[in-house]
């Protein structure tokens, strides 16, 4: 039986990332997919015959730091691309559009505004961005290293200086409602500007948890804020990634579920030692180093029986629940949107925060909203391959649609959402329907069901304060090592969060290594 120092679980592109890394530092690694594609929520498949698109259909706050490290370049990604204009869409047609820095359709006053407040936030963003990459310290930990993470953190804030830090301070916890409204009149605007700090999670404008933390760990990235759809799209991150794992010496298996990490027993007490797959195979590994989601890896993989309680109850309490859905549409043709020359951004529909808020209270309540807020994007026209010559794939982000359908999801119930959403969008794009060859609409439901996502959360688990930092996924397990000796974990439910970030696999793969 062949063994391996690194069994890697799952090749999103924080497993990917991870396996990169140990195997670039001598070890023998393993990486083992349940589906045929890599990626995850990042993988790209076909929809419809010869139509392809991705649930995460931009590439948003890579980490420059990993592209470099894992030299992404030479496989295919191109980090420095383009980046898509955010449009905010008006009923009548005069859309506010944010292309770089330069924001049109709005009043001189917000124009300015919006100066001031990009300077500010790319600041707390800029100052913030070492700690992605770094673990969070243990609580009533002394070791050096982490004590030296939070020293680096506080020494970031103390150089912003007396008025700006205290200005950090107050803005960083903040519900996004006050500080849109603080800054701003236009009503697009403020829904425009805040949707990175809402999507993939529970919150809401007035939600008084996290919401602007979230935008500006979004603001983090090699792009800072900026969405691309690069010519080979989020496929090419995906393949770069693979290609450079190959290099390393990363053996790669799709197609292979694991069914259970086999837990053993030494003098130190419990241990990780190897994988059972679902064709009864065992595969043996001193580390086990799972990018599945915390309630996957523990309670599915692991087994509850390997646990302690108060961990197993902790683990069990996660909020897992995902409240977006996807909506692809097939098209024969680009539809034509009032008001737009090219469709070719990142089009927002939230006409005000009200409307987004609305929309959180129905999900809340076990319903979808019947003014739906969503972001479009139109990924074939930078990425040709993704729909044949001349055709075209939309990719819609349908925000607050619950998991957990009051009354269940059942064909009825996404066949009523898919026409609500594709009625949304007929208003700003009036020939969409004669140009729809299919449709497909998915929910959370049908997120965990396919790529085996606890409540098809894009993040794993919410991204609110008592789920982050030090408490990321829960205290025992934050730090990527969890209770169970050469068990550790590197997705989206660890620190720094979800996103095609990339944090969690290198911040794993550096405390395996250490």
């Amino acid at each position: 039986m062949r063994r391996y120092d690194s069994i890697i679980i799952g090749a999103g592109h924080n497993g990917l990332i991870c396996a990169s890394y140990l195997a670039r530092s001598g070890q023998k690694v393993l990486v083992l997919e349940s589906s045929e594609s890599l990626g995850g929520l990042a993988s790209s498949g076909e929809f419809y015959p010869g139509f392809k698109t991705s649930i995460a259909h931009t590439v948003n706050h890579f980490s420059q730091k990993i592209a470099n490290d894992l030299d992404l370049a030479s496989h295919g990604f191109n980090s420095k691309s383009g980046s898509l204009p955010i449009v905010g869409l008006s009923i009548d047609g005069n859309h506010l559009v944010l292309k770089g820095n330069e924001l049109s359709g709005v009043a001189p006053e917000d124009s300015q505004a919006y100066g001031t407040y990009l300077d500010s936030m790319q600041r707390f963003a800029d100052m913030l961005k070492p700690f992605w990459l770094k673990t969070v310290p243990r609580i009533g930990s002394n070791r050096l290293p982490e004590l030296l993470s939070f020293a680096s953190l506080g020494l970031n804030l103390r150089l912003l200086g007396k008025d700006a830090m205290r200005e950090f301070l107050r803005v960083f916890s903040l519900p996004m409602r006050d500080l849109m409204d603080e800054n701003f009149d236009n009503d697009i605007l403020k829904a425009m500007l805040s949707w990175d700090g809402l999507i993939g999670s529970k919150l809401a404008p007035r939600s008084p948890n996290n919401s602007v933390l979230a935008l500006l760990y979004r603001m983090s990235g090699g792009q800072d804020d900026a969405h691309q759809v690069t010519t080979e799209g989020v496929r090419g991150l995906i393949a770069a990634l693979h290609s450079s794992a190959a290099a390393a010496g990363v053996e790669v298996r799709s197609g292979t579920s694991v069914h259970r990490i086999h837990v053993g027993e030494n003098d130190a007490g419990l241990v990780a030692t190897g994988v059972h797959l679902k064709d009864s195979e065992q595969i043996d590994a001193d580390n086990i180093v799972s990018s599945a989601d915390p309630q996957s890896t523990f309670l599915n993989l692991v087994g509850v029986e390997h646990l302690e309680i108060e961990f197993t109850n902790r683990i069990r309490r996660l909020r897992c629940d995902g409240y977006v859905a996807k909506l692809h549409l097939a098209l024969d043709d680009l539809p034509k949107f009032s008001g737009l020359t090219r469709p070719d951004g990142r089009m927002i529909i939230a006409p005000n925060l009200d409307a987004i808020e609305f929309a959180y209270d129905d999900a809340k309540y076990g319903d979808f909203s019947q003014q739906p807020v969503m972001e479009i994007v139109i990924p074939s026209l930078q990425d040709k391959s993704l729909a044949p010559d001349g055709q075209h794939v939309l990719s819609a982000n349908i925000m607050y649609v619950p998991y957990n359908l009051k009354k269940g999801w059942d064909k009825k119930a996404r066949e009523d959402l898919c026409k609500l959403v594709i009625d949304v969008i007929e208003r700003y794009a009036p020939d969409i329907r004669s140009h729809i060859l299919y449709e497909e609409v998915l929910t959370p439901l049908d997120l965990e069901q396919i790529y085996g996502v606890t409540g098809g959360h894009w993040h794993h688990t919410e991204f609110a304060l008592d789920q982050l930092f030090m408490m990321r996924p829960t205290f025992g397990a934050a730090q990527y090592s969890t209770p169970i000796s050469g068990l550790y974990l590197c997705g989206a439910g660890c620190h720094p969060g979800g996103g095609l970030m990339g944090g969690p696999g290198h911040n794993a793969a550096r405390e395996i290594l250490r």
